[in-house]
């Protein structure tokens, strides 16, 4: 059964340019579909499907014909049974071919061409590091082995970083460079996002997500290494309002984590921090958990389920959460570190990488 990848199932997904030619044409296949089945041609906006255009499957085949007057990224679908099939691909005047199935294709005008080849290399690193993952569940590996594989890992993260840097900088001029830039940017270190908005051309520089950006590095800005933190309330699972104040700035070392419950990436994370926790919490250090929840129930319940003791507040607004707004966070897991004064001395300190910081500054 096909699923929506992480990868490509995140992000606002409009980009407009003005594209050649008159009309489109999308002519494609389902792998194991039925004539008389349909084909949608649907928009995402926050988070949520919304029908564009139907065709049915006649002959083996789907059609949709139009005219559009810019190029838009849309999704093709279709759902039946155990099979859901949703690719993303720009709508624009041309003749486009498609595929829906295991591996899924949309081909034959220029923006579908540029983004299927950024797809086709994204998907191959994502399927070395889920392969890499799988055999880490391995009991019998080594502590050696596990951090060679730890260093696979961290290549192919480089290498994802650095492919989708290149993408967006070579089509920063085209409607996939804009996609890329709005849906990859948690990818690129702040310093590298300012300079690439600011090559950004003058027809989006008022789209509204390129202005959200440009605010986000600003606010980046206020809390980037080297700054005093700032201060914010929210409560804790019993209700309690609390600082950050309360901790930070103390005499100790705080470790801010903006985390959830339903975030993976996080709950796999969780152990470091419980080690962390157990080692330094007797010398000078604290940690003081943000949850993106929006359902308290389901916070408390990962609270619990993995074994965190530490300070936790949230205000269960979801990526509203005005302390990750405040702290510019476009991705969870993440860590503040902010030093005995109160000054951020680090972000982004995960893993081995964070156990070596804390025993550095925790001797």
């Amino acid at each position: 059964m096909k699923r929506i990848s992480y990868l490509f199932a995140i992000a606002s997904l409009s980009a407009l340019s003005c594209t050649g030619g008159n009309t489109y044409k999308i002519t494609g296949t389902v792998n194991g579909a039925a004539d008389g089945d349909s084909v949608f041609i649907q928009n995402r906006v926050n988070r949520e499907f919304i029908k564009v255009a139907s065709a049915v499957i006649k002959n083996g085949q789907f059609v949709f014909e139009g005219k559009q007057d810019s190029a838009v990224n849309r999704y093709l679908t279709y759902t039946k049974g155990d099979a859901k099939y949703y690719e993303d691909f720009f709508l624009e005047n041309g003749n486009i071919s498609s595929y829906l199935g295991e591996t899924d294709s949309i081909i034959g005008t220029p923006s579908n061409d540029i983004y299927h080849a950024f797809k086709s290399k994204m998907n191959a690193l994502n399927s070395k590091e889920e392969a890499i993952y799988s055999s880490m569940q391995s009991a019998a590996l080594s502590a050696e082995q596990r951090i060679a594989k730890n260093n696979e890992i961290n290549a192919l993260e480089k290498s994802m970083t650095e492919t989708i840097t290149q993408s967006i900088d070579e089509n920063i001029s085209t409607p996939v460079g804009i996609h890329l830039l709005k849906a990859y940017n948690y990818y690129l270190e702040f310093d590298k996002l300012e300079t690439i908005l600011a090559k950004v051309p003058a027809k989006y520089k008022m789209n509204e997500d390129i202005l959200r950006l440009k605010d986000l590095v600003k606010t980046a800005k206020t809390t980037s290494v080297g700054q005093k933190f700032i201060d914010f309330a929210m409560l804790t699972p019993e209700g309690k309002s609390i600082k950050l104040s309360d901790y930070a700035g103390k005499g100790k070392y705080v470790l801010i984590d903006f985390w959830a419950s339903w975030c993976g990436p996080c709950r796999q994370e969780m152990p470091n921090l419980v080690k962390a926790y157990s080692l330094y919490k007797d010398k000078g250090f604290e940690i003081v958990g943000v949850s993106l929840d929006k359902d308290g129930k389901s916070w408390k319940s990962g609270i619990t389920k993995l074994n965190i003791t530490w300070t936790q507040m949230s205000d269960l607004k979801y990526w509203n959460c005005e302390g990750a707004k405040l702290y510019a966070i476009r991705s969870i897991p993440h860590t503040v570190l902010i030093d005995k004064n109160g000054k951020i001395i680090a972000r982004g300190l995960h893993g081995e990488e964070l156990q070596a910081k804390l025993a550095e500054l925790l001797k």
